[in-house]
């Protein structure tokens, strides 16, 4: 808890829903796999990938 005055750090939070049609492909599983594998969490890799995703859609605009 922030002391009095002290400005309150906020985090931005997501939350996604995997459709029963993508769920077929393991979303989860393959994501700890990496997860693991690259010893970040599933989180770091989501975000990165949304970055990604963003700094190449951005390029195209």
């Amino acid at each position: 808890m922030p002391r009095a005055g002290e400005p309150r750090k906020t985090l931005d939070k997501i939350s996604i829903y995997i459709p029963q049609r993508k769920a077929q492909a393991n979303v989860m599983e393959r994501l700890r796999k990496q997860a693991d594998k690259k010893d970040r969490s599933i989180n770091y890799l989501v975000v990165e990938a949304i970055l990604q995703y963003l700094d190449r859609e951005e390029k195209r605009n």
